[in-house]
């Protein structure tokens, strides 16, 4: 059902009701939560798994020059919230450290959204592992934590979600144009309050992924065991989604198109693997201080956050 709200919306901005007849294509008029042909990465074999938040497979492809085999797989949602509830919903990971750079799953956890622990949490967008001028955490910052967690805990799987190529940009492109990372870029497409060419957006794209391949690079030969590096989903540049050929921006939910669903999945083995075991949830850090996992936030710090990663209006 949709409420009054979201039908005003609709009748504001009629290209959002042509993207809510693809989803309901998409997912089978509701009857899919996610892509139910995506790669279960919890099931995977690996020791660290390095996520790069919206990178889709060709652009992957073309810039990388990681070490190791690259695939092609298929991610299980089109955006963050989606893949994390396909992934982690009603699983015990406590074998699992995750190292997260933004902070969508403390949010969808605590709406409820999504029911997971890891054995431990390092919420890198807390405190001073958030950069204030550009907004987001820097790749170099994760890069830093994730070799920490390596040491802290040699006997966990290491799951390291970076933010980039995800906006806000940090490249040249970034500087060039303010715009993109003043407001929510997808959002001001969609309500006509942004036009730029589409060649500015996938510049910027190109920049911020280039700008973290050579941390991960750094973090896949500084870690003993087998790395595999994918993307949570892709992004839309402007191609047409379908089965309406609605020009599409950004990464919407439910709507599965190869540029959002088509995920790199490169595996490189440095070393012997790591003994993994698992025990109960130990600490979620936050800055220089642990607690438990379920340590408060102050919600304008989380919502703050969410609204410069272009989540939140």
């Amino acid at each position: 059902m949709y409420d009054l709200r979201q039908l005003r919306r609709a009748l504001d901005q009629p290209r959002l009701l042509v993207r809510e007849l693809n989803r309901l294509y998409h997912t089978r008029l509701n009857r899919r939560a996610y892509n139910p042909d995506g790669v279960d990465i919890v099931a995977e074999d690996w020791d660290t798994l390095v996520i790069l938040d919206a990178c889709r497979y060709d652009a992957f492809a073309a810039r990388s020059d990681l070490p190791g085999t690259l695939e092609r797989r298929r991610s299980r949602g089109s955006m963050t919230a989606e893949f994390l509830k396909a992934n982690f919903d009603g699983r015990e990971m406590h074998d699992t450290v995750y190292v997260t750079a933004t902070p969508m799953f403390y949010w969808n956890r605590n709406r409820g959204d999504v029911d997971a622990t890891f054995h431990a949490e390092i919420n890198v967008w807390q405190d001073e592992g958030w950069d204030d001028e550009f907004h987001t955490v820097r790749p170099e910052t994760m890069v830093e934590r994730a070799k920490a967690a390596a040491e802290q805990y040699p006997d966990k799987r290491l799951l390291v979600h970076f933010v980039q190529p995800h906006f806000p940009a940090i490249g040249p492109t970034g500087h060039e144009y303010p715009e993109l990372n003043s407001l929510r870029v997808w959002d001001a497409i969609d309500s006509n309050d942004l036009d730029l060419p589409d060649s500015v957006y996938r510049k910027a794209f190109v920049e911020n992924l280039d700008a973290v391949l050579p941390h991960v690079r750094d973090l896949m030969e500084s870690i003993e065991g087998k790395t595999v590096v994918t993307a949570d989903h892709g992004q839309m540049l402007g191609e047409r989604s379908f089965p309406i050929p609605l020009r599409e921006y950004g990464h919407p939910p439910g709507i599965y198109t190869d540029e959002l669903l088509s995920v790199p999945w490169l595996t490189y083995t440095n070393g012997p693997r790591r003994k993994v075991v698992a025990e109960e949830p130990e600490t979620c850090v936050r800055g220089d201080e642990t607690g438990p996992q379920d340590m408060a936030v102050e919600e304008s710090v989380v919502t703050d956050r969410l609204e410069d990663l272009g989540y939140l209006g």
